[in-house]
């Protein structure tokens, strides 16, 4: 039996699932997602025209949307690598 965790992208998070910022990243709006941020994923929803990814998650009791742009230019690497970013708790 394997012990390496799974790799997933932003899209794959699960629903209810806590997560904990493993390696800082900047999202769309510029704001940095420091080591240590703590959430629960709510939902998803991908505008396919800007390729906007946004992530809706519950943060110190308040839902907050992080805004991720699905391009190798802005985000697109952090969306592909999440597992890189964030791991579940």
């Amino acid at each position: 039996m394997s012990t390496a965790k799974q790799r997933f992208t932003a899209a794959d998070l699960i629903r209810g699932q806590n997560y904990i910022v493993k390696t800082s990243f900047e999202d769309y709006d510029g704001a940095i997602h420091h080591i240590g941020e703590q959430w629960r994923f709510i939902e998803k929803d991908f505008l396919p025209y800007d390729d906007g990814l946004s992530l809706f998650v519950e943060m110190n009791e308040q839902k907050v949307q992080i805004r991720l742009q699905w391009r190798d230019e802005t985000q697109g690497k952090i969306i592909n690598n999440f597992s890189n970013y964030v791991q579940e708790t």
